[in-house]
């Protein structure tokens, strides 16, 4: 039995202005100890070997080996686009 233990994370892409990157913003909600909702956000260069991704695009990434500096995500698909 083979297990994935690699991140997996949907997230809206931002900017596709880069050729082969794409500038995802991820939002997650979580729960403070008083029980109070917070929206979290951030922002992650992933590699997108196809340019596929388009501004508005809803996708799925995941962790990777570190393509440069700061992209250390890929592109599995496109969700909703």
């Amino acid at each position: 039995m083979v297990l994935n233990l690699r991140k997996v994370m949907i997230g809206r892409v931002v900017q596709d202005k880069c050729d082969k990157t794409l500038n995802v913003l991820v939002r997650r909600d979580v729960d403070t100890i008083y029980g109070k909702k917070v929206v979290k956000h951030r922002k992650i260069l992933v590699h997108d070997q196809l340019n596929i991704g388009k501004v508005g695009d809803q996708v799925k990434i995941m962790e990777c080996r570190p393509y440069s500096k700061r992209k250390r995500w890929k592109l599995v698909s496109v969700v909703e686009g």
